[in-house]
């Protein structure tokens, strides 16, 4: 049976003046990732781009009127799916290859992944029972035809570097575990960090082929120390100070014994 088509792709909300947050309502809920702007004096900033499925600059007219830096918190098919309509990309060397090579070939989680990775979903807490990555359809876009886009990585960053805005500064921190170049930037001056997944308010995925539990561990008990007003993660929603404490305590009460 044919999906519906979708009229409209993306929705947005505003969170502050500067910050806006995106997503894809007809992409399933564990692909329904985090898209973030932050607008700066000199640059703006692309946090994460969901599926690529149908143009997020051409989304983005109305909110771009400057330099951009798009980030990838990491390379995971749901994150890096608009990275290559953008001039500079920014990630983590462990992570580059997957958006320069990218992977996702369909939009069917059986033939992009196989049945043993949605298993392991199950077992994480995730429901999988739509047949598609997607319940509706953007005009010309095909289940069986649509291929995530290759991008050029032209800066890679690590602990310590800096993404400038012009009036606001991103510190990176290298939050592994989840993946192996998973970073967060950290705004020191707002407490605002943008963890991608290293931290979200959902069930944590530490069990993927290239995930660490053990490092995962050390993320968390670093996140614990950190100074946070807010957290923006790379799915659900936005928390502060004590909802990450009281994540990462769980998280190490389970995996850490």
């Amino acid at each position: 049976m044919p999906l519906p088509l979708a009229t409209r792709w993306f929705e947005r909300r505003r969170v502050d003046d500067d910050v806006t947050l995106l997503w894809e309502p007809h992409v399933v809920s564990l692909m329904r990732c985090n898209i973030w702007h932050v607008r700066g004096s000199k640059r703006d900033l692309v946090i994460d781009t969901g599926m690529g499925i149908a143009s997020l600059v051409e989304e983005m007219q109305d909110l771009l009127d400057k330099p951009v830096s798009a980030v990838a918190t990491h390379g995971h098919d749901d994150h890096i799916g608009s990275h290559h309509e953008f001039d500079d990309v920014v990630a983590h060397p462990a992570e580059s290859r997957s958006l320069e090579r990218p992977s996702m070939s369909s939009l069917d989680p059986l033939v992009a992944w196989g049945q043993d990775e949605i298993d392991g979903l199950i077992r994480a807490g995730y429901e999988m029972n739509d047949p598609y990555f997607v319940t509706a359809l953007p005009a010309g876009v095909t289940i069986e035809g649509f291929r995530q886009q290759p991008a050029r990585v032209t800066r890679l960053v690590d602990e310590g570097d800096v993404v400038d805005l012009g009036d606001r500064q991103f510190e990176v921190l290298h939050l592994p575990g989840h993946s192996p170049g998973s970073i967060g930037l950290w705004e020191e001056a707002t407490g605002t960090l943008f963890s991608g997944d290293a931290v979200y308010d959902g069930p944590l995925l530490d069990e993927l082929g290239h995930s660490d539990i053990a490092t995962y561990c050390e993320t968390m008990k670093r996140l614990l120390d950190l100074p946070v007003t807010v957290v923006h993660g790379g799915h659900d929603e936005s928390f502060g100070r004590e909802k990450l404490q009281a994540i990462a305590r769980n998280y190490l009460e389970t995996r850490a014994g």
